[in-house]
């Protein structure tokens, strides 16, 4: 049934992450059998463009310049010194900035998830935002927010970073992880001001060399953007500038607006270092440092570029700045990371982390290759073609086939993936959250971190080979309170995955098919698992703290795949097999070039 707003309480989540309120949805599995595709007149977006670049102002910070908390560096000597006040409201900037509104459903779950928090001496978690002091200007804007009390990572994370300890935090994603760091970071640097930063340069506004008081990295370029849109919600009436630079974007737009005064930075890795070594920005006097998804950084190979950022420039050392960590995932490869970028840090475990949300229904299906396209058209049919719904294939060539096919069957549908230019892959995520273009064909690129209210499906076309990106795919569904659903097709091809996904289906308390059971007998029997399931989510936390555990810390985590074998089909419930439809998909691993 339908939630009126009224009668919910709003938690402190990511922006979007709350969506619209659940409403009835039919269950698909009651009529694979339908063949009236429910067809739309829409149109595929794929290869439109908007006409000129940067015309979408509330993307990348390009376009007007009250898009930012402050439009420059402050020239008015009364007050220079006072960070803390408000600076005048601008009812426009502020419809646009708070306009949405964060609504779902279960939010009670929330307050009985587990939190673990090891490390010496770890503040005491709040209950509410008025518990701990981050100035008028962070609670104007959480009041604006509509954020009545904090999601579980937030009650420990903000008063950890306020006493200024280092911090790993793992938790569960679309839990309010982006909130979390940058309440307590900008409720700091509006507290002390900029310090050396801003007399570093006597030219403040124009000047070619900034020196953000802020640095957050992210992997993906629309991560960065998503953080970025956050910061100018919490900047909102401050004298603080966020901005965002990322690769596949007009580098000499991005320098200019860099140019007009830049407090706290978001970057990809790739790019921040070519802004480094052009000489545009400086890391001298950086305070704060946020590694967001640090454990797909370093699956997408930007281990160096990190540790040239954080280890080889001027960046104060560990110890001086303040490091962050946060991640859905922390395997022992990232903790390793943590051990040389994090002093005496508290490491925080929230719900159940590496596993999945319980707010996700999850299905498991057998269908044969040949068999996939066919099978798609039944599930969305059966889920109504106005619900927005995110199908996930392996390659980049696959999301352009299947994108051609949907619209083929007049569908209106859109992809993105690594090929795609960044103003077509912004195009493509906005015609999708408005519901022009209600299906999204993605590779992995989107698969991680994107706040994408209201998804109400996400179907695994291709299962990855890695059970934690399984674990991100979904995540795009059941975000913070909200119901989701999540169908993954399953065939041979898959084998080496099978003991992991039935571990994650019990632990989630999911239907568990019995050809999924036999399989992963037959499997761990043979010796073709992967052998590190009942370890990595057996419990109610995912993660754990390798100080604790282990004083080695020698080596990277293996992550060595089993064998494959085939799996003979038959029957219709769980298993599917149509009459040859949709003729042959080429499903071939293309990871991280995505």
């Amino acid at each position: 049934p339908n939630i009126p707003v009224d009668g919910l309480q709003s938690y402190g989540f990511d922006k979007d992450d709350g969506g619209w309120s659940n409403k009835d949805v039919r269950d698909p599995y009651s009529s694979f059998g339908s063949r009236d595709r429910g067809k739309s007149s829409l149109f595929s977006d794929r290869g439109r463009g908007s006409d000129q670049f940067g015309s979408r102002n509330d993307r990348g910070g390009f376009g007007r310049m009250e898009r930012g908390g402050n439009s420059r560096w402050v020239e008015d000597k009364r007050d220079e010194d006072d960070w803390s006040k408000q600076q005048p409201a601008n009812e426009r900037t502020e419809q646009e900035l708070f306009s949405a509104c964060n609504t779902g459903i279960n939010f009670e779950k929330y307050d009985d998830i587990p939190v673990e928090a090891t490390g010496a001496n770890s503040p005491c978690h709040i209950e509410t935002f008025q518990e701990v002091n981050m100035g008028e200007i962070i609670m104007g804007n959480i009041e604006l927010s509509r954020y009545d009390r904090p999601t579980p990572v937030q009650k420990h994370a903000i008063p950890i970073i306020i006493s200024k300890r280092d911090l790993m935090a793992c938790a569960q994603t679309g839990s309010g992880k982006t909130a979390a760091f940058l309440l307590p970071i900008l409720s700091q640097i509006y507290a002390e001001g900029p310090g050396e930063a801003l007399k570093s340069d006597s030219n403040r506004y124009g000047r070619r060399k900034q020196y953000p008081l802020a640095l957050v990295l992210a992997p993906t370029r629309e991560l960065a953007v998503q953080i970025y849109d956050e910061s100018r919600k919490f900047a909102y009436r401050s004298r603080v500038r966020p901005c965002v630079v990322y690769g596949g974007a007009d580098i000499g737009q991005q320098i200019r607006e860099l140019e007009r005064g830049c407090h706290l930075l978001v970057a990809t890795p790739g790019r921040l270092v070519d802004m480094i070594e052009r000489g545009k920005v400086g890391l001298d006097f950086c305070k704060y440092l946020v590694l967001d998804e640090a454990d797909r950084m370093l699956d997408m190979g930007f281990e160096p570029q990190i540790r040239r950022i954080v280890e080889q420039d001027a960046m104060p050392p560990k110890g001086v700045r303040q490091t962050l960590m946060f991640s859905a995932t922390f395997p022992k490869e990232i903790q390793i990371l943590a051990r040389d970028f994090l002093d005496e840090y508290i490491f925080l475990a929230v719900g159940r982390v590496g596993s999945t949300s319980e707010n996700i229904t999850q299905k498991v299906v057998w269908v044969e290759e040949l068999d996939k396209r066919s099978f798609l058209l039944d599930l969305l049919n059966a889920t109504g073609k106005d619900s927005l719904t995110l199908v996930f294939v392996e390659t980049k060539k696959g999301a352009d086939a299947l994108e051609d096919f949907l619209y083929r069957e007049g569908y209106a549908c859109t992809s993105i993936h690594g090929d795609r230019s960044q103003r077509d892959r912004e195009e493509a995520l906005h015609h999708f959250r408005s519901g022009r273009c209600p299906i999204l064909v993605a590779t992995a690129v989107a698969a991680r971190g994107l706040d994408i209210s209201n998804v109400k499906h996400v179907i695994n076309f291709d299962l990855p080979s890695d059970i934690e990106e399984y674990v991100h795919r979904i995540g795009r569904t059941g975000r913070v309170g909200n119901l989701g659903l999540a169908t993954s097709f399953f065939n041979e091809k898959n084998s080496n995955i099978t003991k992991d996904l039935l571990d994650l289906l019990v632990e989630a308390k999911q239907e568990v098919p019995s050809w999924l059971e036999n399989l992963a007998y037959e499997h761990q029997h043979k010796g073709t698992g992967r052998g590190r399931s009942k370890s990595r989510f057996a419990g109610g936390f995912g993660a754990k703290d390798y100080r604790q555990t282990n004083n080695s810390f020698n080596a990277r985590g293996n992550r060595n795949t089993g064998g494959t074998r085939g799996f003979g089909g038959g029957g219709y419930g769980n298993y599917y097999n149509a009459d040859g439809y949709g003729g042959a998909y080429n499903s071939q691993v293309d990871w991280w070039g995505n």
